[in-house]
């Protein structure tokens, strides 16, 4: 799984970051938290609000900062869904899947 925060660097994107690093730690993951600062991968991914959690590159948070528990589920619900999938690149058994 790859979890990155997007942003532009400012103190709000730096606090989800802060607190996704956190979270992974809390749930006791190995992967790392990426942080990117390039504006043209939020635009790759299609969101124009900053700051944005992403899971296996597909955005799961826009625009703000959750709390720790929220970071928490998402992450879990990330993972949950890769789990699951049949690996089928072109499935639709798993929307936001693969």
């Amino acid at each position: 799984m790859t979890i990155q925060v997007l942003g532009s660097g400012c103190p709000t994107c730096k606090k989800l970051h802060q607190l996704t690093q956190q979270a992974v730690k809390e749930l006791g993951l190995k992967d790392d938290v990426e942080y990117i600062t390039d504006v043209a991968k939020l635009i790759e991914m299609g969101v124009m609000q900053s700051p944005v959690l992403a899971v296996d590159s597909k955005p799961v948070l826009v625009g703000f900062v959750p709390s720790i528990e929220k970071i928490k589920e998402t992450i879990k619900t990330g993972q949950a869904n890769n789990q699951d999938c049949c690996k089928d690149k072109d499935c639709d058994c798993n929307p936001g899947c693969c």
